[in-house]
């Protein structure tokens, strides 16, 4: 088992970039994908304009593809932000502008996935406060994901490029999940198990695999180092997919990785046909 035996989507907001945003769905689909994710694409706005909403809509319908996965509202990303839910203050409030907007696009396409990015600690605010602020937040948008049939999904980063950002371990991104699942009684928070990032962290990924694949709500792949291709780094992908088939997650494989110095469409060399 391996790359032969596993669906992917791809992320839309690291891949096909040279292009514009409303050209990325036909573009996926000419590489062949029937599944993409996307970050939330209007960066300056939790709230943008119905006409962008049903541009972007209908760009992915006509593309024939699914959109499969969301971010919420995250800030400046990519740039300086890992998300919004724990800012005390004006970015919390965009978070929360944020959710029923992005969770009403999301269900308008069938995606079943929200992701909810937890955001930088603050300097000169208490970690307990944040906390508190974040699982505030998160309540509020696993309610909403619960509303159209979609799990929430909470994400664990890596260190060296996101020091700033609490959740840096599995085991901290699924004790979110669990006291999110805990304070709702919904059950639709999930894991979002991103290799690159556990790896980054030194993280023992069979392990984790192991430990929190019945926990895991989605997926998602690049190399190490330098975050590009499967084949570009020194990370065993293949196998590592396959220890996830054995250990019953059948669902699909995000691709999150940067295409280098050649066309997004030119990457795909290592994915078999």
């Amino acid at each position: 088992m391996g790359f032969e035996d596993q669906r992917f989507s791809v992320n839309l907001s690291i891949l096909f970039t040279e292009l514009p945003l409303l050209e990325r769905p036909a573009a996926a689909a000419a590489a062949g994908f029937t599944a993409v994710e996307l970050w939330w694409p209007w960066v300056d706005s939790p709230t943008p304009e119905r006409t962008g909403l049903d541009a972007l809509r209908k760009a992915i319908e006509d593309a024939g593809v699914r959109l499969t996965g969301l971010n919420f509202y995250a800030g400046q990303l990519p740039g300086p932000d890992r998300g919004a839910l724990s800012l005390p203050g004006r970015e919390s409030e965009r978070f929360r502008a944020n959710v029923d907007v992005a969770a009403e696009f999301a269900g308008s396409l069938g995606c079943g996935a929200l992701n909810a990015l937890y955001g930088n600690r603050v300097d000169g605010v208490d970690p307990a406060e944040q906390d508190a602020l974040a699982l505030e937040n998160l309540v509020r948008a696993a309610r909403a994901a619960d509303r159209i049939g979609a799990v929430l999904l909470v994400e664990a980063l890596n260190r060296p490029e996101s020091p700033r950002y609490p959740l840096v371990s599995a085991d901290a991104a699924v004790g979110v999940v669990d006291r999110v699942n805990e304070a709702t009684g919904l059950g639709n928070a999930k894991f979002l198990m991103d290799l690159y990032h556990l790896s980054m962290n030194g993280e023992d990924l069979p392990s984790v695999i192991e430990r929190y694949t019945p926990r895991t709500g989605h997926v998602q792949i690049a190399d190490t180092p330098g975050r590009g291709a499967p084949g570009t780094g020194s990370l065993p992908l293949a196998d590592l997919l396959g220890l996830l088939r054995k250990a019953g997650y059948d669902g699909l494989v995000g691709l999150e990785y940067k295409p280098g110095d050649r066309p997004s469409a030119e990457s795909f060399d290592w994915l078999p046909r």
